[in-house]
Parts: structure tokens; sequence; C-alpha cells
């Protein structure tokens, strides 16, 4: 089994600021989206076979969507790319050995990172 994508929210007109974070931040590449969903808005994300959707959502509230976790090597990097940028983090120790942070994106969508 495994996970084809990952669906979050964004409200329309919010693509500059979804590749602000995804693209420049977490280091995902935009992709195409398919011709049938072009008139829906949105952004789509690929990153090391990771696909992530932002649709647009009229009704969007991020506290809706469940939140995607990225295993990452490049930790470090991520969170000091993310502060320099202006989005707050917040590390979590909760569980022995894993060192996870939290940080949301520009829509209030939650982003679980946790180091490789």
């Amino acid at each position: 089994m495994r996970i084809d994508h990952v669906q979050l929210a964004m409200p329309a007109g919010g693509e500059a600021q979804a590749d602000s974070f995804y693209r420049d931040v977490l280091g995902f590449f935009v992709v195409p989206k398919p011709p049938a969903l072009l008139h829906r808005g949105g952004r789509w994300y690929e990153k090391e076979g990771v696909a992530l959707h932002l649709g647009v959502d009229s009704a969007f509230r991020a506290s809706d969507k469940a939140h995607i976790c990225l295993v990452v090597e490049n930790f470090d990097e991520i969170i000091a790319t993310a502060t320099h940028a202006g989005f707050a983090t917040l590390f979590d120790t909760a569980l022995e050995g894993v060192t996870r942070c939290y940080l949301r994106d520009p829509f209030g969508n939650r982003i679980e990172l946790q180091q490789l």
C-alpha cells in the first residue's frame, strides 16, 4: 500500500503564497494539473515521490483538513529557511528518539516535519 497524494486546501487566489511556502521553503516542484481540473484553481506539487494537492475551497478552514507529515533529510535547513521566511516553528519532543517540528503554511494548514 502507498499514499497516492495528500490534499490540503487554500483560498482562491493563494497560488503565489502557496508557491512561496511549498516551493521556496519545502523544496517541492510545481507540477501540471490534469486539464480537466485547470478551471478549479489551486496548485499541485511533487517532491521525492510525494504528491501534494492544494485545492481551492470557498468555505476553507484549515482545521477541517488532515496534516501532512514529511520525513526529511535536510530537516535543519528547512527549519532555518522557514524561520528566515517568517514562519513560526514548534518543536515536539513527545516521542523519544523522534525529532519533529510543526509549522503552518500561509493558509493555516499544519505541516509536520520529521528528521530522517
